[in-house]
């Protein structure tokens, strides 16, 4: 037991029949591209109100925020409470990584600004280039300096938190990435999504009117095109997480 690793994945969207089905849950999508022999990972459904003990905190090496239909520049009672949550970890050092609404989530804890994109939805494959920051945070690694990831998010980090670095930018996007001291990391894009995730999740916006169907129709088949790059990204935030940079 001594030298075995604890991760915990703080679940912020409800699962879907289709994610239950293929994946056990996006738990389970985490745990696919993250977990490695020896490691225990645990899930906190935060959007349900379950959250780590005080007294737990300590025995966990780090934590990945998920993705989550909710709005992070939002006031809902478990949002304030992830807040804290985030803001606790954060004093105890803790290597804690952001995704999507995880990242904004991350940002808005330690002083940033969230709110809608001003470029509206990002949805299906898009390149971020890395800035001169990352090339030093990820210089252990042989990254591109250009990488594709599947997103698909309206809202976006608008002002960073103080002290906090840009590690990456899109087009669309002006912070893609940032860290913050070298123990917290958020991520715009979804480096766990599979093309056919994606799929699923357009289908849902569709249906519930987010966005049109032509859109829908149109956005699919773009993603045929462009591949994300999966091996770098789950590289580069295994190797963030579990202090390997």
């Amino acid at each position: 037991m001594g030298g075995e690793k604890k991760f915990g994945v703080l679940l912020c969207a409800e699962d879907s029949d289709y994610i239950k089905k293929r994946y056990g849950g996006y738990f389970g999508v985490f745990v696919e591209m993250l977990a490695e022999e020896g490691e225990t990972w645990d899930v906190f459904r935060v959007a349900n109100g379950e959250f780590p003990d005080d007294d737990e905190i300590a025995e966990f090496d780090g934590f990945v925020i998920t993705g989550s239909c909710n709005d992070a520049h939002g006031n809902d009672v478990w949002i304030c409470r992830l807040i804290s949550l985030l803001k606790k970890l954060d004093s105890l050092k803790k290597k804690v990584l952001g995704i999507c609404f995880g990242h904004q989530i991350l940002s808005r804890a330690l002083g940033g600004k969230t709110g809608r994109a001003v470029s509206g939805w990002d949805i299906g494959v898009t390149t971020i280039h890395l800035s001169s920051s990352s090339s030093k945070f990820f210089s252990s690694l042989e990254i591109p300096t250009t990488l594709p990831i599947i997103e698909c998010h309206r809202d976006e980090v608008r002002e960073l938190p103080p002290k906090a670095e840009v590690l990456a930018w899109s087009e669309k996007t002006g912070i893609e990435m940032f860290k913050y001291g070298s123990h917290m990391m958020g991520i715009q894009g979804h480096p766990e999504y599979t093309q056919d995730i994606l799929f699923h999740l357009i289908d849902r916006l569709t249906q519930r009117g987010y966005i049109e169907d032509w859109y829908g129709d149109e956005l699919k088949a773009k993603l045929e095109e462009v591949e994300p790059n999966k091996d770098a990204w789950k590289n580069l935030c295994a190797s963030f997480l579990k202090d390997r940079l």
